[in-house]
């Protein structure tokens, strides 16, 4: 297996000294950057690892500014990741709790909190080059000419890569505060009674008529996907009790967004009338999860 290498390597190595010693100046740098496109710590690692092997494989010696060209080849790895991860045809919540568990999860968790949770929410709705166009150039300011090359697009659709998922992370215009902050209190109460599993607590906030839905990504096999009436959905509601469930705005309404450690599991929607929840919808289908407008709320 090829890895990266020690300073006992180094030393016995002449030929590879220089980029080598580089490498491991700037491999905290590179790891950082892995980390926030592809939101996973051991993830980061093997996009760090391939980066290594690619590296010292190719000619440096015309190489001006090798933290650059380290970046971007950490960058090249880290889209490939992502598109080889869009386009596996895998379930969805099997496919990010493997993520999610693997590793240490103390020390994800502490990447997470680094990186900012809900920054690595919405990443995680963002189509591979967007990502790759906004972590390198807002987060660590490559030039879109670089951005260009490594996406294969123009330098103005690289530009425009990044404006939209910088729409994307600063959320779409909201409602009036007021019916934001009234949304927000149903939603806390709803989240509380869930998490206590109080059926009473559930019905004072569930209209009496309300509907749940959920998409299959989000139900076990043969599970039922719809419920109606205030007594089903409060009893789904309190054996769910999710303990990673974030407020967010979502499609300009206050919803949940759950991702454990930053990774985007699911989504569920509501709509309110006279300060009660009409509906719910849990959505953890990839695809869906992507083209919803995530803003996370301050605590």
């Amino acid at each position: 297996m090829h890895v990266v290498p020690s300073v006992i390597e180094i030393e016995e190595n002449d030929g590879m000294e220089q980029l080598a010693e580089r490498w491991l100046a700037d491999r905290d740098h590179l790891r950082a950057v892995a980390y926030r496109m592809l939101g996973s710590a051991s993830e980061a690692d093997d996009a760090v690892q391939e980066a290594w092997i690619r590296v010292s494989r190719a000619d440096t010696s015309e190489v001006e500014n090798l933290r650059g060209w380290l970046t971007t080849v950490v960058a090249r790895v880290c889209l490939d990741m992502l598109r080889s991860r869009k386009s596996r045809r895998e379930d969805a919540l099997d496919g990010h709790a493997e993520r999610v568990g693997e590793g240490d999860p103390e020390a994800e968790l502490a990447l997470a909190d680094s990186v900012g949770v809900a920054l690595l929410i919405v990443l995680e709705t963002l189509p591979p080059a967007e990502r790759v166009a906004f972590v390198l150039h807002d987060l660590f300011d490559v030039s879109f000419d670089e951005i260009a090359r490594i996406v294969d697009r123009s330098e103005v659709a690289a530009r425009q890569l990044a404006s939209r998922a910088r729409r994307r992370v600063q959320g779409a215009p909201r409602p009036d505060d007021a019916a934001i902050a009234r949304q927000r209190a149903v939603v806390e109460a709803f989240v509380a009674a869930a998490r206590g599993g109080s059926i009473d607590a559930l019905l004072a906030v569930l209209d009496p008529d309300v509907v749940l839905r959920a998409d299959r990504a989000a139900v076990p096999a043969g599970a039922e996907t719809e419920a109606r009436g205030a007594e089903v959905v409060a009893r789904r509601a309190s054996q769910a009790r999710a303990r990673h469930g974030t407020l967010a705005v979502v499609d300009g309404a206050v919803g949940i967004v759950v991702a454990p450690r930053g990774v985007l599991r699911g989504v569920l929607t509501f709509t309110f009338a006279h300060d009660r929840i009409t509906s719910v919808e849990v959505i953890a289908d990839p695809e869906r999860l992507r083209a919803l407008d995530i803003s996370v709320l301050p605590a």
